[in-house]
């Protein structure tokens, strides 16, 4: 019984050493807000699939919308703060839930904000 202990602390410590390794790799802790990143392939699709939803919470319609960058929190999933050009120089600001893959695919649109400029930070909210 001993043994079974000390193979599955080990476990959990190696476990725990990549993860730090990792989190420093990446200059985030899990539960951090990471930092601002290029918007890519995959961050522009989840904007492109919550569009419809972000346009009928707004009462508004977008003929532009494009992900510029974004900032990433490592949860239990993942969030997402995304700056999306939205056009005439206004942009909006969302916050996204991605799910782990165990949980099933899932993207949820956790809220947004408004009257954002290409100036203004991804913060978290």
């Amino acid at each position: 019984m001993l043994r079974i202990r000390a193979k599955q602390t080990g476990s959990l410590l190696f476990f725990i050493s990549v993860l730090i390794y990792f989190c420093e790799g990446s200059r985030m802790m899990v539960g951090g807000v990471g930092e601002v990143k290029a918007a890519d392939e995959e961050v522009q699709q989840i904007a492109n699939d919550l569009k419809a939803e972000v346009e009928k919470e707004s009462n508004q319609k977008y003929e532009i919308f494009n992900a510029i960058n974004y900032k990433t929190q490592v949860v239990a999933g993942t969030n997402y703060f995304i700056k999306v050009d939205v056009g005439d120089g206004t942009y909006i600001h969302l916050r996204v839930f991605k799910s782990l893959p165990h949980a099933g695919p899932s993207v949820e649109l956790v809220g947004y904000q408004e009257n954002k400029s290409k100036d203004d930070p991804i913060n978290h909210f």
